[in-house]
């Protein structure tokens, strides 16, 4: 709701403020008197785009201020939580205008870009001028009607739960569908490299091992020769050192009783003797296992070759490195095997959500199909009242084979204006006045249904008077008992409807022209309806037929 409009510095406003009424709110004036303005200045705060040239004195800049109650009204809610801005139950909207047309934009003094405040805007303010069929035309809000009035509420919520599980699905699996192809194109190869690293066969520190055994092969005349040296040297020499440590022994140990400390070291004398000679029994062990074997030699040198090729191969210095690769291209392969069951599990949860989808799709189709004529009735009974007798409207639900956000239907307003048989859609239709009327008409069908914003209705009497200008004024009254509506309006019928009845006009302040407004009293009311009956200086009939008016 709107509580208050602030004005500064704006056209030919200086400075204005309206305080309005959570009912039907009229503004009258004469043509010329700067009604229209109020209409720009509230566009401001609305988002719409504005340069310097508003600015009434250019040494200052414009200020739009414009007060709402969000009223706990969920869009609005959600819109400020995922705008990260203050949830308030008030808002303050405010624009400014600089003199060289910069524009800033604040709600509760958090500046905002002009796209979040022209969607703020359209969530809290509903304005209907002369030729703005946007909103009435649009898909969106045909089938935000339709479905108020078929009560899909609770299905088109469920529906779209499922539909967007559906599309998360569908896209995980157009996901995992790429990821296989990517991987099928290496498949082949990576098979062939694990094939490869799979038949060499080799086990951990295999290609070291082999490389010191080999060492060992090729050297092993030489090795056996000085082995057979020490081995002589230790055990089989004219004095060999094991046999003189026995000796030195025995003459030592000889001397034990004379010394406490040759005890010891006769101990250990005697261990070096014991360690040397199972040294030399241990190199002749390993002397008699060293042969020279050309056939093991090529082997294990063929084996090498193989595990070299295969580290230059994959860059890598060590077995152990060879064995990490063989291991991730086994998971690489075992991948493709699990994309493939993975694939297989997603393919069905997106079927099964897709029958979720249409179930609910058909049953929601179904309902807006119900719908349609008794709505299309009730909105061309309306028509009648407000003026346009020869006036048709319909509306149609074509089912497509594709699910979309709000099921299979598209849905289009239709109307004929002078009974030509020709249906055109709405926004095609160029009478602003007539597309002002039946948006009154439709609006007043879903208003206990759907959570509407303030609704601004600018002129929507052109081209009526008499009892169809007292229709539109009682559909309106009606639609005010539970919705804010500002309407302005040239008709007394309507403005004798009013909650709160504003006056819009021009005066002199410091010999320039500027525009006022004022909430009139109930007997500036009745003088005011008047005038609009008969004139500048309305007659007692007129004063008469006002109070009847106001008071019924």
């Amino acid at each position: 709701m709107l509580n208050k409009l602030q004005i500064q510095n704006y056209a030919i406003i200086n400075e204005l403020e309206i305080e309005f009424s959570a009912k039907l709110n009229i503004i009258t004036g004469e043509t010329g008197a700067g009604k229209s303005i109020l209409m720009g200045a509230l566009n401001l705060v609305l988002g719409e785009r504005a340069d310097s040239s508003v600015l009434q004195q250019k040494d200052k800049k414009t200020v739009v201020e414009a007060t709402f109650k969000t009223g706990k009204k969920k869009a609005v809610l959600n819109f400020l939580k995922e705008q990260d801005l203050d949830n308030e139950d008030e808002l303050l909207i405010r624009r400014e205008i600089t003199s060289n047309g910069k524009s800033r934009a604040f709600v509760n003094d958090t500046p905002v870009n002009l796209n979040q405040l022209k969607e703020l805007g359209a969530l809290l303010v509903d304005l209907h001028q002369q030729f703005d069929t946007q909103e009435l035309g649009s898909s969106g809000f045909q089938q935000e009607v339709l479905d108020a009035l078929a009560e899909n509420d609770g299905l088109l919520e469920q529906y779209q739960k499922y539909y967007q599980h559906y599309k998360k699905a569908k896209k995980e699996l157009i996901s995992l569908e790429t990821e296989q192809a990517a991987a099928n194109t290496t498949l082949d190869y990576n098979r062939y490299l694990f094939d490869e690293l799979e038949e060499a066969g080799f086990k951990e520190n295999e290609l070291e091992e082999l490389d010191a055994e080999l060492k060992l092969l090729s050297n092993a005349e030489n090795v056996k020769q000085e082995l057979s040296g020490i081995y002589y040297g230790l055990k089989e020499s004219e004095e060999p050192v094991v046999q003189l440590l026995k000796v030195l022994f025995g003459k030592l140990h000889a001397l034990n009783q004379y010394h406490t400390g040759i005890a010891e070291l006769s101990k250990r004398l005697h261990s070096a003797q014991l360690e040397l000679d199972d040294i030399a029994d241990e190199l002749e062990s390993i002397n008699n296992s060293v042969h020279y074997d050309a056939e093991r030699i090529q082997l294990v040198s063929d084996r090498i070759s193989i595990g070299y090729k295969l580290q230059k191969k994959h860059n890598v210095t060590t077995t152990n490195e060879l064995l990490v690769i063989k291991k991730e291209l086994e998971e690489k392969l075992n991948d493709i095997l699990n994309i493939t069951d993975a694939i297989k599990q997603k393919e069905k949860e997106v079927n099964d959500l897709l029958q979720q989808c249409e179930q609910a799709a058909k049953t929601i189709s179904v309902n807006r199909k119900k719908a349609i004529k008794p709505f299309a009735d009730n909105v061309n009974k309306l028509l009648g009242r407000v003026g346009m007798p020869n006036a048709k409207f319909i509306a149609e639900v074509q089912t497509q084979d594709n699910l979309g956000d709000t099921g299979i239907d598209t849905i289009e307003f239709l109307f004929d204006a002078n009974k030509s048989g020709r249906f055109e859609p709405l926004r095609k239709v160029a009478s602003g006045g007539e597309l002002s009327r039946l948006m009154l008409c439709i609006k007043s069908l879903v208003a206990k249904k759907l959570q509407l914003p303030t609704l601004i209705f600018d002129e929507i009497d052109t081209g009526i008077s008499g009892e169809a200008a007292k229709q539109v004024g009682n559909i309106m009254k009606e639609l005010s008992a539970a919705h804010q509506l500002i309407s302005i309006t040239h008709q007394p019928q309507i403005a004798a409807r009013a909650d709160a009845h504003y006056f819009v006009y021009k005066a002199i302040d410091k010999d320039k022209i500027v525009t006022s407004v004022r909430l009139l009293s109930n007997d500036e009311r009745i003088t005011n309806i008047a005038q609009m009956l008969s004139g500048e200086k309305p007659t007692a009939a007129a004063l008469q037929n006002a109070r009847e008016m106001v008071g019924n």
